[in-house]
């Protein structure tokens, strides 16, 4: 092979294999489910058609109005073209996600290489499921781990603004609104609020003052109507699923899952609190929150904790930091998270510990984890 072309042969190389994987995929099923639902709602959006539609089932569109129009680039090119484009760019962010989030990491006590292998093994389930789908928390949590960057670096601006544009990808990026206020103050508040703006306006010249309106009324109640339904998935894992599942979908289990969210939501406020005893706050208190999304969110399936990937590099980490007792939860927390699969415990078992929302409580361990290391590195 000539020289001037061997630079390229890894490029070529990871093109092969993701248009394999896409080549697999597409036989198996019928493409990226979850990306569809986007796609289509940018082809309503250049046609100024509602986003909202109940008689999308279980694929309704329940993103902001904006990403829809994020979306429109893919509407220029043929569908499958589009969807092999979207599956090829998950496969680069999957790989972005591990390498920054491993970067971000101050202080680090394992090398490079044995972060990136053990956190892809642990995260294997989410990342698989995450490129399978077609999903788009891959981005979100690159957002995030961009703003915890930019805080580091003391962008204040910058990392009030990728929050901002994090949340019009997923909503429950506003949980990180706290931590902006509370660690940086106004100087990533009013970005926030700029970009916030914003999006939320984005729509108005193409369906006008009050039909943008109508489209923010109608994704409050897509998002409200649509969570009853979905509580008691097996792959659901929010706090209110938990609760649910443990004693019944009843008045006293979303009592429950909202004292849940309030004392969790609680301990990351304390992590904060404690952030002066440390040199570099930002990274465990990002990751801890990360944690909490797919618990606080009433619709938190178990792969959205592809975006508390930070958070297993930290634990993986600062492992040695923790006592024999603490490290048992943390084992705890990553089998029931990480390796709760089909394949790996068969029908029964793996029905029981969906049932038990054992997913739930190894996520709660992990959060328990990251709130003692910051006590440790306190003492």
């Amino acid at each position: 092979m000539p020289s001037r072309l061997r630079p390229f042969v890894p490029a070529i190389v990871f093109v092969l294999i993701v248009i394999s994987a896409y080549a697999i995929l597409r036989s198996q099923r019928e493409g990226l489910v979850d990306f569809v639902v986007p796609h289509t709602a940018a082809v309503r959006f250049l046609n100024h058609e509602p986003l909202y539609r109940p008689d999308d089932g279980h694929y309704q569109y329940k993103y902001f109005p904006a990403f829809a129009v994020a979306m429109v680039p893919f509407t220029w090119l043929p569908y499958r073209v589009s969807e092999l484009t979207w599956f090829t760019l998950t496969v680069a962010m999957a790989w972005a996600l591990l390498k920054i989030s491993i970067y971000a990491l101050s202080d680090r006590r394992l090398s490079v290489r044995v972060l990136f292998w053990v956190t892809l093994l642990l995260n294997g389930k989410f990342l698989v499921k995450e490129v399978g789908f077609g999903q788009f928390n891959l981005p979100f949590a690159l957002l995030l781990v961009g703003a915890v960057i930019a805080a580091q670096r003391g962008r204040g601006q910058m990392a009030g603004a990728l929050v901002a544009v994090a949340v019009f990808v997923k909503p429950y990026a506003l949980i990180l609104v706290p931590w902006l206020a509370l660690t940086i103050g106004w100087r990533a508040v009013v970005p926030f609020g700029l970009v916030m703006a914003g999006g939320l306006l984005l729509p108005v010249p193409f369906y006008g003052w009050q039909g943008n309106m109508t489209l923010l009324s109608e994704w409050l109640r897509t998002v409200t109507d649509t969570t009853a339904p979905n509580l008691m998935g097996p792959e659901n894992m929010s706090f209110a699923s938990m609760w649910a599942k443990w004693i019944g979908p009843t008045y006293t289990a979303a009592r429950l899952a909202l004292a849940s969210v309030v004392v969790a939501v609680a301990g990351g406020l304390a992590i904060m609190l404690r952030r002066s005893r440390v040199a570099e706050p930002n990274y465990l208190e990002v990751a801890y929150f990360l944690v909490l999304i797919p618990l606080v969110s009433p619709q938190g399936w178990d792969y959205v904790l592809i975006i508390a990937l930070p958070a297993y590099v930290l634990l993986l980490d600062r492992l040695r930091d923790l006592s024999l007792p603490w490290r048992v939860v943390a084992f705890t927390g990553v089998i029931f998270t990480s390796f709760t699969v089909w394949d790996v415990m068969r029908r029964t078992l793996y029905a029981l510990s969906m049932q038990w929302a054992a997913v739930s409580v190894g996520a709660v361990l992990i959060a328990l984890c990251l709130m003692r290391l910051r006590w440790k590195a306190i003492a």
